[in-house]
Parts: C-alpha cells; structure tokens; sequence
C-alpha cells in the first residue's frame, strides 16, 4: 500500500512537536491555560495562516482584527441585571450558576500584546468563546466543549481549537473497550468516539450555517433578546440532552427566578 508519503509528515521533529501539542490538548480538560498556550504555539503556523487568511476576507473581520478591539472587562452584576432573556442576563446567570468567572480569558499581554494578526485572533477567540456557549446552548461541561469548540472551526479553521477536536476524538477512540449499547448511562455513550465524532460534525454545521460571530461586537448586543440574536446570526441551539446547558436544573431554576 502506498504510505510513503507519511516519510514526509513523520519526521522526528514533527513527531515531537506533535506530541507537545497533544500533552497540552489532553490538559486542556483540567486547565484552560492548556488550550490558550497551545493556541499561541500554533500563532506561527500554517494552519494559523490559513485561519488568518479566511477571517481576512470577511470585510468586517478584516477591520476588527486591524482596530484590535479588545473584550470586556463585564461588569457581572450589571449583566445580571439586564431583562431576563437577554443575551447579557443569560450570560451572566449562566456563568455564575456554574461557578465560573465572567472575565476569565488571557490578558492581551498573553498572546504578545496583540502584536499579530494571529495574536489578536487567538485573544479575541477566547474572550468570545463562553458567548458561544450561550449563542448555541452547548453545556459549558465536558459533555458540551467540543460542540462550541467546533464552532470556530466550522467558521474559519481555528487551528488550536481543532487540533483541540482532533486529540479529543483520538482519545475517545482509544479508550473505548465497551460497545456502546452496553453502556448503560447516557453520559456515557456521550463519551464514545462515535458520539464525539456526532457532536464535531454537529458543531462544523453550527459554524458554518451560522452568519460569522467573529466581528459581533458582543458588548452591544447585551441588551438584545437572545432568541432574536439567534434568529439573527441563523444559530439553532441545542436545548436537550447532556449536551445542553438548557438540561442543568440549577441554570434553569437560576433563569427562572
């Protein structure tokens, strides 16, 4: 058969770099600092070029990236605030029903001051992505991740998100030893390679039906009805299954108050 050709990508030095990318994808799952450094590792990369090429041609993008408009810092309390069913409400109750902080993406200094196109993408990616959760109702727990991860993928190839999808879906692979219809929870069928497989795909789609978020000035949209903003940028949410933050009792008991 005609493997030759893997001579040419399986270098040793491609082999290690690999593997360091991997050892940070797989840590991603216990600290997000895993993925915003692998993200920065690839800031030179091809993928990253490409990424960069196809954000630039979108108008809009092209002129957020050159501003280098930065995100937040959101006021919680005032989020919390707003009519319940906006965006910014939803956003900030979410979030804090879950524990998690508002403001918790890397500085601009992280990602080299925004000194590159790319720098200022992978900061804007990440000071955007639990929007995305909300925007798309993927659960922001390890069942939900790779679904809004794809997202972004889907959109313009980010490179450390989908090298993000692809380990995930290895490992899945690789530790999988019990069929699926012998699994008896479905929090662990949604562990199977076949489900993260369904749930990539799933995300791809999202991303590519949806209008591009990239350039969304979120801090201006706060304010708008979350269903209308949906309808607006042609996003379906997922509102079931362990997929869904829609599924956690405590977001909907805390949404409803």
């Amino acid at each position: 058969m005609g493997f030759r050709y893997l001579n040419t990508i399986a270098a040793q030095h491609n082999l290690q770099d690999f593997l360091e990318l991997a050892d940070l994808a797989v840590g991603g799952g216990k600290d997000a600092g895993n993925v915003f450094l692998l993200s920065h590792r690839l800031r030179d990369s091809n993928p990253m070029k490409l990424c960069t090429r196809i954000l630039e041609n979108d108008p809009a993008s092209a002129a957020l990236i050159k501003e280098r408009r930065l995100c937040g810092p959101y006021d919680v309390d005032a989020l919390a605030a707003l009519p319940r069913g906006t965006l910014g409400h939803t956003y900030a109750t979410v979030l804090n029903t879950h524990g998690y902080d508002i403001n918790f993406f890397p500085e601009p200094a992280f990602f080299n001051n925004l000194e590159t196109d790319a720098d200022y993408i992978n900061y804007r990616v990440f000071a955007t992505h639990d929007l995305h959760h909300i925007l798309s109702g993927y659960s922001l727990d390890n069942y939900g991740e790779i679904g809004v991860i794809s997202i972004s993928v889907g959109q313009f190839n980010h490179p450390g998100l989908g090298f993000t999808d692809l380990v995930s879906l290895m490992l899945s692979w690789l530790m999988g030893h019990t069929p699926a219809s012998e699994l008896s929870s479905v929090e662990e069928q949604a562990r199977t390679a076949r489900a993260i497989l369904r749930l990539i795909v799933d995300g791809l789609d999202t991303g590519a039906a949806a209008k591009r978020l990239f350039p969304v000035i979120w801090e201006e949209r706060m304010d708008q009805d979350l269903e209308e903003l949906r309808a607006e940028l042609g996003i379906t949410p997922v509102r079931d299954g362990v997929r869904s933050w829609y599924s956690n009792p405590e977001v909907a008991a805390a949404l409803a108050a």
